[in-house]
């Protein structure tokens, strides 16, 4: 299937390393452009030069007031066009409610929650029709992830405003989705499991299919989602799980 990527301009925040890197290389291998961002400049270099010509990188941190009208502005001034955003941002750290500190709650709401919002205000009035918004959330938003008390409180509200969003940009012919990712091997999920050896059995054991997802079937979804092929879909929650989750 042609997705129709080609020549169009995507910004994918989080895109030097696990979901957001594997979503920018299969939009790269799609032909289309992709400006990546990341907190760490070694990050930015690493990625655009894995990904390849289709690729260029700005250091940002989601968190940063002024970050996302710098990264629409590059991202229009290499492309000359905006067709599509991508919010992929690092989840908060793992603790339990108990322990979390009021400037940790400051801090996740930051980024994942507020960061969020500004880089979808700062895009959207520079898509036309046909622009896509993909938010990449967590489990989280369908049952509490263990330990994860930051990530179950924000990520859930998310997923509503993707719902939100889909009936106030749809008119102007803007989709938002929301990406939910169930047990995927990235770094993430290692430094989440720990230093024990039975994690990953355990966690396998829970999931239909019997193991754990990569980061390039995640990305292949998000291409498609983010693209001309999947032009009726909007408002939805698009679960890669395996069957993980056994909500519906």
């Amino acid at each position: 299937m042609d997705l129709g990527l080609t020549g169009r301009g995507y910004l994918v925040t989080g895109g030097t390393k696990g979901l957001g890197f594997a979503s920018a290389q299969a939009l790269v291998d799609e032909g289309a452009k992709v400006l990546v961002s990341s907190r760490s400049e070694q990050g930015v270099r690493d990625a655009t030069t894995a990904l390849g010509a289709g690729a260029s990188g700005l250091v940002a941190d989601n968190a940063d007031p002024a970050a996302a009208a710098r990264l629409v502005d590059r991202a229009i001034s290499q492309f000359g066009r905006l067709d599509g955003l991508l919010v992929s941002v690092g989840g908060p750290p793992k603790l339990p409610f108990a322990d979390t500190s009021d400037d940790e709650w400051r801090a996740a709401f930051e980024s994942v929650t507020l960061g969020t919002a500004r880089l979808i205000r700062a895009a959207t009035p520079a898509m036309t029709a046909g622009g896509a918004i993909a938010l990449v959330l967590s489990s989280s938003v369908r049952t509490p992830i263990a330990g994860l008390s930051l990530s179950n409180a924000l990520r859930p509200g998310l997923a509503m405003l993707v719902k939100q969003l889909a009936d106030e940009l749809g008119p102007s012919g803007i989709r938002v989705l929301a990406l939910v990712p169930g047990r995927i091997l990235t770094e993430r999920t290692i430094t989440t499991d720990g230093d024990d050896p039975d994690a990953r059995r355990r966690s396998e054991a829970t999931i239909p299919l019997r193991r754990l997802g990569t980061p390039e079937e995640f990305g292949r979804v998000a291409a498609f989602v983010l693209s001309p092929a999947a032009s009726y879909m909007t408002g939805s929650t698009v679960t890669i799980d395996g069957g993980m989750v056994r909500g519906i």
